[in-house]
């Protein structure tokens, strides 16, 4: 990939440390997020913390309009002068909090951006809480979280962010990004993901907090075994049943393991279990 640097219009913001700015300058890097994305142009899009519009002004390049969340009130106001309200409605505020759901109102919305690192994971579980109303995500993200996210059973990164996301979506590592690509550059490297929402048909757990509540004991103290850390929620029996050694950790069971086992969860409480 050919790097060239991005002459941001916006100039003269400082990034505020709070909000975890690290602005995307490499136009090479731009482009090829936006070439993963493939923007039509009637698509709903939302991009998350826009910032100086790197990718914001290529994504308009290709879309009739494109929605945005963004929290920082100067670059609120920058975006607002160069782009007008019929290209761009940007949503003030936090996106940990924002209703993602109000944008569905056209059919499966799209996701894209520069998420910032500091609140990257709650982020993500957020939005997975409206992933029957998405069609894809893609994100620029720490490497690190994209490795978790990807991981395998058995593996170090493998802990409670993989087995939740790739329960609910279809994950693929598109690149990575090497610090020096942003202003200012970060202390980590980063890579771009997508993410695809599993069709309801693959969606096998009977009452998804019981997942997640199930995967958060099991990794809540992973270096211990399963009859430890599942005994307030399964049995050590009923860990046999299941064909499920009391003595495994977390970190060795596959995203079916879990659903299992949330699923026995489930049937003990008296819900239907397909």
């Amino acid at each position: 990939m050919t790097s060239r640097k991005y002459a941001a219009p916006a100039n003269g913001h400082f990034p505020r440390k709070r909000f975890g700015q690290n602005f995307l300058v490499d136009a090479a890097v731009c482009h090829a997020i936006v070439d993963a994305i493939a923007p039509g142009t009637g698509d709903t899009l939302v991009e998350i913390g826009p910032g100086l519009g790197a990718l914001t002004d290529l994504l308009l390049q290709r879309l009739d309009h494109l929605h945005a969340v963004e929290i920082d009130r100067d670059l609120i106001a920058r975006l607002k002068a160069r782009h007008g309200p019929e290209r761009l409605t940007i949503h003030a505020g936090d996106a940990l909090v924002f209703d993602f759901g109000q944008l569905a109102a056209r059919g499966p919305f799209r996701v894209a951006g520069n998420l910032p690192y500091n609140i990257s994971t709650p982020l993500l579980f957020h939005l997975a809480r409206f992933a029957d109303a998405i069609a894809d995500m893609h994100f620029m993200l720490q490497k690190e979280v994209v490795e978790r996210m990807t991981a395998e059973p058995e593996c170090a990164a493998y802990g409670r962010l993989s087995v939740m996301l790739q329960y609910r979506f279809h994950i693929e590592k598109l690149f990575g990004v090497p610090p020096e690509c942003f202003d200012p550059p970060p202390r980590v490297d980063s890579a771009v993901a997508r993410l695809i929402p599993r069709p309801a048909a693959e969606l096998a757990a009977a009452n998804p907090d019981d997942l997640a509540r199930v995967v958060a004991a099991a990794f809540g103290q992973r270096r211990k075994m399963l009859r430890n850390t599942l005994k307030p929620l399964i049995a050590e029996s009923e860990l046999e049943r299941l064909g499920i050694a009391p003595t495994r950790r977390a970190e060795a069971l596959s995203v079916h393991d879990f659903v299992r086992l949330a699923n026995n969860l489930s049937r003990r409480s008296g819900q239907c279990v397909p």
